[in-house]
């Protein structure tokens, strides 16, 4: 399994996930399709499906225009406001692209239909992953702002936090915000003066390798093992 990581919009990202054998691909959250599409052609992959983690503009608008280009493509969430939805999604349901296999996980909290997708597959040295939207970011989460604080927390503690914490690919790049505002909330706190420690040095590499500002740790964040 192949993650592509595409930073798009002031913060966001989304994301392309290829089955390796079969080239089969699913994209997550497409918000700008063709830059999507520049990335599905220059791997050489079939994009088969849309994984949409909630309805907010910023994670779904690009689905209309994507399935006007890529007519037969499936797009899935759990929420029937998500743009262009083929088919709604339950919690539990589990998928399977080739090798991949997905588990969808209702997290609401930040909206009441949000999704999150665990990915992993069988006999695969590669780690599982979390496709987890506004629910969870490095650091942080979103902004609860249509379900109750309960089911906030169980989406965070109960279905997000029993996962294998191996690899988080969350929906926006707050990652030093997140921990700047951790450290003044917690300034004798470790953890998270380590851990802030490493988000500038991602930071800092990001600027040297663009020649200029950069958004945060970006693609530090493919290697975010340790939440």
């Amino acid at each position: 399994m192949k993650v592509k990581v595409i930073p798009v919009l002031e913060d966001n990202y989304m994301y392309l996930v290829i089955e390796e054998h079969t080239r089969e691909a699913v994209a997550v959250d497409v918000s700008v399709p063709k830059r999507l599409l520049e990335i599905v052609g220059r791997e050489g992959v079939s994009l088969t499906t849309v994984l949409t983690t909630h309805h907010h503009w910023d994670h779904a608008r690009g689905n209309a225009e994507l399935v006007r280009l890529q007519p037969g493509l499936v797009v899935l969430g759990a929420d029937e406001r998500i743009c262009a939805l083929t088919r709604r999604l339950v919690h539990g349901e589990e998928l399977q692209f080739g090798a991949i296999h997905v588990r969808c996980l209702l997290t609401p909290g930040h909206t009441s239909g949000h999704m999150s997708y665990f990915l992993w597959e069988d006999e695969c040295l590669d780690p599982p992953a979390v496709f987890s939207g506004d629910a969870l970011s490095v650091a942080g989460c979103g902004s609860r702002l249509e379900s109750t604080a309960q089911q906030m927390y169980q989406s965070l503690v109960e279905t997000l936090g029993t996962l294998p914490p191996e690899t988080v690919f969350c929906g926006h790049e707050h990652t030093l915000g997140n921990l700047e505002f951790a450290q003044k909330v917690e300034p004798c706190n470790d953890h998270v003066r380590a851990k802030l420690s490493w988000a500038k040095r991602g930071a800092c590499a990001q600027v040297h390798r663009e020649g200029g500002p950069s958004r945060g740790p970006g693609s530090a964040l493919q290697g975010a093992r340790e939440l």
